[in-house]
């Protein structure tokens, strides 16, 4: 139990006291949990007499402070309303630097933007402070439309290396926008990966979120790709390539990154050795004045990284810091490698500008939905680069619940809230506006971090953590000042325990919710499924996910089995399959009572699975949701997860190919011409048109 300054303290820095894990029930955070997260914000608390001096001090600071480091002004519908700023002493004189580089002495009708502002008290105090001025909503989804979701390296071609690439991306959505009217098509994570003997295939555990990884480039795309002269080479990793594919394709091999990437940055390098024409050197050019330090940076760790390992807390120790003379001189003696890192990120760059600009040329009217994960791996690019903004020693997780009684640690440290707001966001605006540059639209996965997060102290069990506030309404003036920018949809993942009025002020500030069918009860009421005229409008509905079953696996039972097999059930297996049929026959009840479930009866369906997988679309589109997703595996009956939450070598997690029912992988020139993948999506546009 926390002495009564201790908990005071952890107050005034955002460190939570208690959690709730139900509405009935409240947890006291244990003493250390507090104590080491106050440590990881430099708080002395190695004494009661520490504790005291630093709740003295850190009550005296805010009690004095004109202004906090960040302050957010919302402008309003009306252009003539005054912004307001927190209360400040009569005769305070205000001094502004605009973004955009104008002097203003007032905060009425600035520009939106991340702003300096000076604030002169009549006593002579004087503070600056970083103004937000952001829009009041997000851009909305330009009407209501459907579209298909998909984890990228299990997309496959009959052009692709051994997995999905922004080739085939490219194509699936030319192919979705023209052919099947579709308004989007969402993709997992593409963050640059922490290399390895393997490589963690996970993208939610990326070395970097700010810059895209060059696995996934399309190497035929590249223009200097046709002229290297070394053809008999060319030649090779062609046939090299062909052999990768092969293996998943008809061997039924799982995807090898590793292998995929080490053919592509051998042919990678050789078309470096190309020279680049007058205007794509320009355009190189500018990307690197565009990135500046934070290219450098990451060019700079995986130069590193070649020569030291993946893991920077295990370099040099004068390495280990990305300002010291000693990374300095490194970097002068790998320029080489660090400007070959720096090629491999434009490329990147243009191809995924690329894709989105053939899914709007093919009519769509968002695009491309990037996904952001929560958080970097601890030795990778990010958490070198970017170290005065991570707390040290602690690790992001989940605190237990009804689901996880052990709790969570994904691994991931935190960012830390006061760093952040002393520097205006920068890192935080920085990664937004990179990856806004090709999405139409952007989704957040776990959206509740933009308020709080659970931070779990190294060594401990995520049992022992506690929540941190951030300032949400800079997070979020921050995400709708650079999605306006953009025009850009946002979308977050904000399934699970959420505290109260977190979805509220997400929607309020245009941020579109997550609703997964087999989640959605009436859980204040008697818990049956919510019938579609209680869902909510604005979210992406779906079946499914890449953490849960496809839909037929659902339908069939077959999840329970996968997890008795691996021994993953905490029930016997005839009581969980009992409840898993339970569950889907109130749904199937539900959708045959609405008339949805129709048989296969009129040619739609051959099969009384695939009726019910197109029951269930039509319910989602019977719903008001904005967005309504079809996981495209199920559309040709695919069984197995993409991700088995709760395993690491026991599943292969992130390596697997879309595939059939009978487990046959499934090229996108197989899913085009497949006629239950163009039946699911006719009864989505079928509805549509029916429901006006």
């Amino acid at each position: 139990m926390p002495s009564h300054d201790l908990a005071r303290l952890a107050e005034l820095y955002g460190v939570a006291t208690s959690y709730q894990p139900s509405a009935d029930r409240t947890v006291t955070a244990p003493a250390a949990a507090l104590t080491l997260a106050l440590t990881a914000l430099d708080v002395d608390t190695t004494t009661p007499g520490a504790v005291a001096a630093a709740l003295t001090a850190r009550e005296r600071e805010l009690r004095e402070r004109l202004l906090p480091p960040t302050v957010v002004c919302w402008s309003g519908a009306d252009p003539e309303a005054p912004a307001t700023l927190p209360s400040l002493p009569a005769g305070t004189r205000l001094h502004i630097e605009t973004e955009q580089g104008e002097t203003r002495t007032a905060v009425d009708q600035l520009p939106p933007g991340v702003h300096h502002l000076t604030v002169t008290a009549p006593d002579g105090r004087t503070v600056t402070s970083h103004l937000v001025v952001a829009p009041p909503r997000l851009p909305t989804p330009p009407g209501r439309s459907y579209g298909l979701l998909v984890q990228l390296y299990s997309l496959l071609s009959r052009r692709s290396w051994g997995m999905g690439d922004l080739g085939d991306l490219g194509e699936l959505a030319a192919w979705a926008g023209r052919a099947l009217g579709a308004g989007f098509v969402q993709v997992n994570p593409l963050h640059a990966a922490v290399p390895g003997a393997p490589t963690d295939p996970s993208p939610y555990r990326p070395s970097s979120r700010r810059f895209p990884d060059p696995v996934h480039l399309r190497v035929e795309d590249v223009p200097e790709f046709a002229y290297v002269e070394d053809r008999e080479r060319v030649r090779g990793l062609l046939e090299r390539a062909g052999r990768l594919r092969e293996a998943v394709l008809e061997k039924g091999e799982l995807i090898d990154r590793d292998a995929v990437w080490e053919a592509k940055r051998e042919a990678l390098e050789l078309v470096r050795e190309v020279p680049l024409g007058p205007g794509r050197r320009a355009a190189y050019v500018d990307f690197l004045a565009q990135e500046g330090q934070a290219l450098e940076d990451h060019a700079t760790w995986c130069a590193l990284a070649e020569v030291h390992g993946s893991d920077w807390l295990r370099w040099p120790e004068g390495l280990r810091d990305p300002r010291s003379p000693e990374t300095a001189r490194a970097r002068g003696e790998l320029m080489d490698r660090v400007d070959f890192q720096c090629r491999l990120a434009w490329l990147t760059d243009g191809q995924l500008t690329a894709a989105q600009r053939v899914a709007r040329e093919a009519g769509m009217g968002v695009g491309i939905v990037h996904d952001l994960a929560v958080g970097v791996h601890p030795g990778g690019a990010d958490a070198w680069a970017q170290q005065e903004y991570f707390a040290a020693g602690m690790s992001v997780g989940a605190p237990p619940d009804a689901f996880n009684a052990r709790g969570q640690d994904w691994g991931l440290p935190p960012w830390r809230p006061d760093r952040l707001a002393e520097s205006g966001y920068e890192p935080y605006r920085r990664l937004l506006r990179a990856l806004f540059r090709y999405a139409g639209a952007l989704r957040i996965d776990h959206v509740m971090g933009l308020f709080r997060l659970w931070w779990v102290p190294q060594g401990h069990a995520p049992t022992e953590g506690t929540y941190v506030r951030y300032d949400a309404e800079a997070m979020l003036a921050i995400l709708v000042l650079e999605a306006s920018r953009a025009g850009a949809v946002v979308i977050g993942e904000d399934l699970g325990t959420v505290e109260p009025g977190v979805r509220e002020t997400l929607r309020a500030r245009g941020v579109l919710g997550t609703s997964v069918l087999w989640f959605e009860r009436d859980w204040d009421g008697d818990g049956r499924p919510l019938p579609p005229d209680s869902w909510r409008a604005d979210c992406l509905a779906t079946a499914t996910t890449h953490d849960l079953p496809p839909t037929a696996a659902r339908l069939t039972g077959e999840h329970v089995q996968l997890r008795d097999s691996l021994g993953l059930l905490t029930r016997p297996l005839e009581q969980e399959r009992a409840e898993a049929s339970a569950d889907t026959g109130e749904w199937l009840e539900l959708l045959s009572r609405l008339g949805l479930l129709r048989g296969t009866h009129g040619g739609h369906c051959t099969s009384e699975e695939e009726a019910e997988i197109q029951a269930v679309h039509r319910f989602l589109l019977r719903t008001p949701a904005r967005m309504v997703g079809i996981w495209l595996p199920d559309g040709v009956g695919d069984r197995r997860p993409q991700n088995l939450p709760g395993t690491w070598d026991q599943y292969p997690n992130w390596r697997l190919p879309i595939a059939d029912a009978e487990g046959r992988a499934v090229t996108l020139e197989e899913l085009a011409a497949s006629a239950r993948v163009r039946a699911l999506v006719e009864v989505l546009r079928g509805e549509a048109v029916r429901r006006g």
